[in-house]
């Protein structure tokens, strides 16, 4: 039988359900070289094995420098307007040795203790935000819940003022509407954010306090600082980063949950009886399911390399699909269903090897936080459209909705 044409990539249809396609990569070619919205063509992993590999490899660099395109080419990778706002000091962009450097030098601001101490204002924010649309019977889970709480939480614990975070708010909203459209818009917010990260930053070596930026200005290795630009690029990645996988994370999340009842009430049944290790490991089989990042960020090959049995050039852009990786029938029985209690759940949801997500045990404090919250407090919480009218944006890395428009029973203030 001849192979099956390729299904087409990257259109809304495939937005909406990336999934039949990535199986058919990952039977007929699973590193498959295809032309981006952009025009860059680029290299897709899509099996698990391979995916993790990947991931890992030194061969494969996060430095653009490495890319084989022209500089035009190089503005059409990584984040619109890092490079014109000088960010790109930045984990996602950058290789051992000055990897190992700033990563450590971050991580000694970004510590699991201030993580759980933040615990209470990521519940307070929670509550607060529910509180505002919780009489009214309805809401638009994504703009009143998904979207403002990671904002207003990674702004509080990198020290931006209250009175300027509706700031913050504008210029990621920018980053999320044009995520699929124009680069503009965004390179627009991110110039803007840079501009304020540099003011706050000198404000904050004036009068140091216990918040992260603090923390990053404050740490030190064998006398090395971070330089100002590393500071400003740390506290930019930590922000971009840190909200929309936060926002998709719920948002996702609470939709496969609205979409598979029995395990919604599985889920509502074991809080209710103070049972919270199914939380735990129902976010990550959310995270593993549909989760935030539908590819890893970019890659460059610095030789030539053979990865999935394709011979990929040096400079060639490669892009892991985690997506597509998460659900590999080789690596996890039943990769289509979604079962809260997966225990052997490995997925790549927040990457792997020295580029594994800094910022994951926030994401999972928020991701459990906010679904539980959602859960106990607007326990008959239901879709208020059909599944087919909703819209995902249509970024390349991302995977998010666009609205989520529920319904519920109207319910009090927490008391």
């Amino acid at each position: 039988m001849p192979t099956p044409p390729a299904p087409p990539l990257f259109t809304w249809e495939f937005a909406a359900d990336p999934y039949p396609a990535y199986a058919w990569l990952r039977e007929h070619a699973p590193v498959h070289r295809t032309a981006l919205p952009s025009g860059v063509e680029a290299w897709l992993v899509t099996r698990y094995a391979d995916a993790r590999q990947a991931l890992a490899d030194q061969r494969l660099s996060k430095n653009p420098v490495h890319h084989a395109e022209g500089a035009h080419g190089k503005g059409k990778v990584g984040i619109p307007g890092e490079r014109s706002a000088n960010l790109m000091t930045h984990l996602l962009n950058i290789d051992p040795p000055d990897h190992t450097r700033l990563r450590r030098l971050v991580s000694k601001a970004f510590t699991p203790r201030r993580v759980a101490e933040f615990a209470p204002r990521v519940r307070e924010l929670t509550d607060q935000l529910i509180d505002a649309f919780a009489g009214k019977g309805e809401a638009d889970l994504i703009h009143e819940f998904a979207f403002p709480l990671p904002i207003y939480a990674i702004c509080d614990m990198l020290g931006v003022p209250r009175e300027d975070q509706d700031d913050f708010r504008d210029w990621a909203g920018m980053m999320i509407r044009h995520g699929g459209g124009p680069r503009g818009g965004v390179a627009r917010s991110v110039k803007k954010m840079r501009g304020y990260l540099t003011e706050l930053i000198h404000r904050k070596r004036e009068d140091l306090g216990e918040d992260l930026i603090s923390g990053l200005i404050r740490a030190s290795d064998h006398g090395e600082h971070l330089t100002e630009d590393e500071a400003a690029a740390m506290a930019f990645i930590l922000l971009f980063a840190g909200f929309e996988t936060t926002v998709n994370l719920i948002g996702n999340g609470t939709y496969a949950l609205l979409r598979n009842p029995g395990q919604r009430e599985r889920l509502q049944r074991a809080l209710r009886e103070g049972e919270e290790s199914l939380l735990a490991t129902g976010v990550e089989e959310l995270l593993r399911y549909d989760g935030p990042v539908e590819l890893a960020t970019w890659r460059f090959a610095t030789r030539d390399l053979t990865l999935g049995g394709q011979r990929i050039a040096e400079g060639d852009p490669v892009l892991v699909v985690l997506a597509a990786a998460d659900r590999d029938p080789e690596r996890f029985a039943d990769p289509d269903t979604l079962d809260l209690a997966r225990r052997d759940n490995q997925h790549l949801g927040y990457g792997h090897g020295i580029h594994y997500c800094l910022g994951a045990p926030l994401a999972r404090l928020e991701g459990q936080v906010a679904l539980a919250t959602l859960l106990r407090r607007l326990p008959d919480l239901h879709l208020a459209a059909e599944p087919e009218d909703l819209r995902w944006r249509g970024g390349l890395i991302m995977r998010g909705l666009r609205t989520l428009p529920v319904a519920f029973t109207p319910a009090p203030p927490a008391a």
